[in-house]
């Protein structure tokens, strides 16, 4: 996650249903008001159904009408970044991705100091152990993601450049996720990720690719942003008011003329998911990187399937108005 760029000013929404909605703290994302499908079998992780069957993670897309500046967008990514196809940003045996944690109900309680985006958090105490895993490793200078899901309550726990401090959590950002409610982050609100969404319902996880099947959209990164999101994200980190860069929150989707013939193994299932519910630009990074768990059974040689899908290869497909 990059630096979030502060948005302190109140945004007026287009769509006076979506607004309504806001207003209720229900919506699960824009696309709604263009009438995407819901996912029959919400997916679930430790018996917690991840978010309702029609919150926007969860919504086949496959059929919604492509934006009118589509091809635009599609450019600038590949353009912006120097990598111009798919890849996945999992696997080398458990050494890449973002690895969680579940917690039992009982699990302790412990505080959490915010050493930068506070205002934006939910405030501690977390049931997250001390030792639950970090992404990168305990070395790691990176973005540092905790992430734990505590069975029973449902209720994520997301942390961002998280240090363990003897008897607490460090972290510049932390969001406490109800996962039984559509309710998103107050507008101009980060979360563990720059676009104010939650990470782990957009992870590729191994388990239900070992499945066949994944029924949520993935998140990706992009390198460079404008300064505006789409719902469900409600942050931005950018200061450009380009209209060719993507917003936070962006929805692309493989096309249906892409053909998976040629794939197999993990790749297929992935690709098949990325023609029913896309995924979600969700932070600035590596162009056309899809975020999956850290988990040591991933196959390299299966995902390294998708670095033959080309960026063109997708469509950003109409889910809401930018806002800013």
């Amino acid at each position: 996650m990059s630096v979030p760029a502060r948005n302190s000013v109140l945004v007026v929404l287009g769509a006076a249903l979506t607004a309504a909605l806001l207003a209720a703290g229900t919506v699960g994302s824009a696309s709604a008001s263009v009438h995407a499908a819901a996912s029959p079998s919400p997916p679930t992780v430790s018996g917690c159904r991840i978010f309702p069957a029609n919150n926007a993670w969860n919504e086949d897309v496959s059929k919604l009408p492509v934006r009118s500046d589509s091809a635009t967008l599609v450019r600038t990514i590949s353009q912006t970044g120097g990598r111009t196809m798919l890849h996945a940003d999992f696997g080398g045996h458990g050494a890449y991705g973002i690895p969680f944690r579940i917690v039992t109900a009982s699990q302790q309680k412990v505080p959490i100091h915010y050493t930068a985006y506070g205002d934006e958090s939910d405030p501690g105490p977390f049931p997250i152990p001390s030792n639950a895993p970090i992404e990168g490793g305990k070395s790691s200078d990176g973005d540092r993601h905790v992430i734990v899901l505590q069975s029973r309550t449902c209720h994520l726990y997301e942390l961002y450049r998280a240090f363990w401090r003897g008897n607490h959590w460090d972290a510049d950002a932390g969001v406490n996720w109800n996962l039984s409610s559509n309710k998103l982050r107050p507008l101009g609100w980060t979360s563990a990720d720059a676009a104010g969404l939650p990470i782990l319902p957009g992870l590729a996880r191994y388990d239900e690719v070992a499945a066949g099947h994944i029924d949520h959209a993935l998140r990706f990164t992009v390198p460079n942003t404008q300064k505006g999101y789409i719902l469900p994200a409600t942050h931005y980190a950018s200061s450009s008011t380009n209209p060719a860069l993507p917003p936070m929150g962006l929805r692309l989707r493989l096309k249906a003329s892409f053909s998976l013939a040629p794939y197999h193994g993990e790749a297929l299932v992935i690709l098949q998911a990325l023609k029913t519910y896309g995924m979600i630009v969700a932070d600035n990074g590596s162009s056309w990187y899809i975020t999956g768990a850290a988990d040591a059974r991933w196959n390299d040689t299966d995902l390294d399937q998708l670095k033959s899908v080309p960026g063109t290869a997708f469509e950003a497909v109409d889910t809401g108005a930018i806002q800013h």
